[in-house]
């Protein structure tokens, strides 16, 4: 029934904003939980050792009594800091390298192209362990590999975008004015990719979240001592066999509802700079 008046009562543009509002909403409780709770999930108690989920433990508890939802947060808290910080360095890569194949002539445009191409022909997962394995690992291996590797799509977004502006009669008189290519791209062509860039970043978030977090299951990212997501999945694949299933659940599905919720965001956000679709 509340369904149904939300749909009858509210456009497609309210409706939108709720979901924008909401999503947000989300990932500020996750923040504030992770900043309440503090250091309470690396506080060990052999007295609640591997209990099940509960009122008093929602989450339940590990192997040394660690709050399973305290440590949850906090993990979820430092994949989206790692997320946020990949995808945006990956978007800003993309951006330089788009607007410069379109914009500084053919041999840059040739080169930006093939190096999209072997970016998208190499496998996935090897780029990504290599990369970090160069770096060293930890939180800044992880960030420079995501970083690195997640870039070829949205250039070729925004280099498709570019050419068509250079078309533009506005383009072309300010070119005749003596304005260079640069000038041309920064005054008038990046205000007119801002709207892709930013629904590029936040469809491009939900990726960097879960490679990050493979990353760190298999190894190659965060200490075992840094309870991020994927050390939390990692470490719980050794208790499964003994019936402690709420250590992988728990993390899993907060990673999942997460990932589903920034794409939900990027989407609806999409919608609402859609000129097609921004009035509806």
């Amino acid at each position: 029934m509340f369904v149904q008046l939300y749909r009858i009562h509210l456009n497609r543009r309210s409706r939108t904003l709720v979901t924008v509002i909401s999503c947000l909403a989300l990932f500020a409780a996750v923040f504030l939980g992770a900043w309440l709770y503090g250091e309470n999930g690396e506080i060990t108690n052999l007295q609640l050792r591997k209990l099940p989920p509960s009122w008093e433990q929602p989450f339940g508890t590990d192997w040394l009594g660690r709050d399973m939802f305290a440590r949850t947060l906090k993990g979820l808290r430092i994949s989206l800091m790692i997320g946020l910080s990949a995808a945006t360095a990956s978007a800003i890569i993309a951006l330089i390298l788009g607007l410069a194949a379109a914009t500084l002539g053919k041999a840059v445009d040739t080169a930006v192209t093939w190096l999209i191409d072997v970016a998208i022909a190499t496998p996935h997962l090897i780029l990504l362990i290599l990369i970090a394995f160069a770096c060293g690992g930890g939180a800044k291996g992880v960030i420079i590999a995501v970083a690195a590797s997640h870039w070829p799509v949205l250039t070729r977004i925004i280099r498709a975008e570019v050419l068509q502006l250079r078309s533009s009669a506005f383009i072309h008189l300010s070119a005749k004015l003596g304005r260079g290519p640069l000038w041309i791209a920064w005054h008038h062509m990046l205000p007119h990719l801002l709207p892709q860039f930013v629904i590029g970043l936040l469809l491009m978030f939900p990726h960097a979240i879960l490679h990050a977090a493979a990353l760190t299951f298999l190894g190659f990212g965060m200490s075992p001592h840094t309870p991020a997501i994927g050390v939390l999945l990692a470490e719980s694949m050794r208790y499964l066999s003994m019936g402690l299933w709420w250590l992988a659940v728990a993390p899993g599905l907060t990673l999942i509802i997460s990932v589903q919720a920034f794409d939900i965001l990027g989407n609806s956000l999409r919608v609402l700079l859609d000129p097609k679709t921004c009035r509806e």
